[in-house]
C-alpha cells in the first residue's frame, strides 16, 4: 500500500450524514457538526466558505471543498452575510422526505430556485489520519474541471432514493469523492501540497519512502536506503530532506511512532510487542522516541484512548 492510501485508509465515512439542502438567498450557515473533516459541493449556484481567521474561498457549482474540523467556518451566499442558522450533526436531513429547518434551508428536492448544497462528514480513525489532516489547508477547494469521481450529481441522486444498503453506498461514495479530490490536489501545483506526497513521484526520495512505509520495522540505515535507491548516502539524504522536509531517519521515527500510537489505542498488545512491531528493540526505546515526539509516554497515550 502506498503512503497516501495508508493515510486515507484511516479517514473514512461511516454512517455518513451526507445530505442535500436547498438554500434561498440571502443565506449563511454556521457549520458546527464537530466532524474532523467535511466535504461540500454545490449542485447549483455558488457559495463562499469562510473559515475563521482565513480569507473567504469561493465554491462554484461542481467544485469540491474539503474543510478541516479544527477550523470553524461558515458557508454563505456572500462573505458578508451573517449566519442565520448553526448546523450541527442533528440538523442534517435524515432522509429524502424533507425536513424544514429554517426559512432559508430545506432538505426537499430542488425546484427552480435556490442554491443546492450537498455535504458530508468524516470520522477520524487514528494517528495516521492526523498526519494527513495536519497537511491539509483549513479549506481546500478542488475545481470541478479536476474531475473528482464520483460527481456530486451521482451522490445527490442516491440521496433522493430510499433503497436497501443506501447508507453503505453513501459512505463509499463519500470516501471516493474525498480520495478523488485529494488526488487532484496532490497532482496540482499548489504550494500547500505536503512534501512527502510530492516526493512519492521522485525516483530517489519516492523509492526510499516506499521502503520505509512497506517495512517500518526493518533496521533501516541511510546507507541501506541509498543502496536500494541506487544513489550515494549524501545524494539520498540531500534529495530526501529537500523534498520531504526532514531527513530519512527523522521521517522514519515519526512514521514508527504514528503506527505505534494507533496500535496502542486499537489493540491490547503490550508496549514491548508494539515496539518490536514498529521497529524498536524494546519498550524503553519506544518510550523514549514516543515521549520525544509526542510529549507523553506510550502508557499515558493508551490510557487516554476513548
Amino acid at each position: 500500500m502506498d503512503a497516501v492510501s495508508e493515510l486515507l485508509a484511516e479517514v473514512r465515512a461511516r454512517g455518513a450524514v451526507f445530505r442535500r439542502a436547498v438554500i434561498r438567498p440571502p443565506w449563511a450557515l454556521r457549520m458546527g457538526s464537530g466532524a474532523p473533516l467535511t466535504l461540500a459541493t454545490m449542485l447549483r449556484g455558488h457559495a463562499w466558505v469562510v473559515a475563521d481567521g482565513h480569507e473567504p474561498v469561493r465554491l462554484a457549482a461542481g467544485d469540491i471543498a474539503v474543510v478541516r474540523g479544527d477550523a470553524p467556518y461558515t458557508v454563505a451566499d456572500d462573505p458578508a452575510t451573517a449566519p442565520a442558522l448553526e448546523v450541527t450533526a442533528a440538523d442534517y436531513c435524515p432522509g429524502a422526505g424533507g425536513v424544514e429547518r429554517a426559512a432559508t434551508l430545506t432538505c426537499d428536492a430542488p425546484g427552480e430556485e435556490g442554491a443546492v448544497l450537498v455535504s458530508g462528514t468524516f470520522e477520524r480513525r487514528g494517528e495516521l489520519s492526523e498526519r494527513l489532516l495536519r497537511a491539509l489547508p483549513p479549506v481546500l477547494v478542488v475545481p470541478a474541471e479536476a474531475g473528482p469521481f464520483p460527481s456530486a450529481g451521482v451522490v445527490a441522486e442516491e440521496i433522493a432514493r430510499d433503497r436497501p444498503g443506501q447508507q453503505m453506498v453513501l459512505d463509499r461514495l463519500l470516501d471516493l469523492m474525498l480520495v478523488s479530490a485529494l488526488r487532484a490536489w496532490f497532482a496540482s501545483q499548489d504550494a500547500s501540497v505536503p512534501g512527502w506526497c510530492r516526493a512519492l513521484d521522485d525516483p530517489v526520495a519516492g523509492a526510499a519512502l516506499r521502503l520505509l512505509h512497506d517495512a517500518p520495522a526493518h533496521p533501516w540505515t541511510v546507507a541501506e536506503l541509498a543502496a536500494e535507491a541506487g544513489v550515494s548516502r549524501a545524494a539520498l539524504a540531500r534529495r530526501f530532506t529537500a523534498l520531504v522536509g526532514e531527513p530519512p531517519m527523522a521521517y522514519l521515527a515519526g512514521w514508527r511512532v504514528a503506527l505505534a500510537a494507533d496500535l496502542l489505542r486499537e489493540s491490547d498488545l503490550t508496549v514491548a510487542a508494539i515496539a518490536r512491531r514498529v521497529g524498536y528493540a524494546n519498550a524503553f526505546a519506544l518510550s523514549v522516541a514516543f515521549k520525544r515526539l509526542r510529549g507523553v509516554r506510550p502508557s499515558d497515550h493508551r490510557r487516554a484512548r476513548p
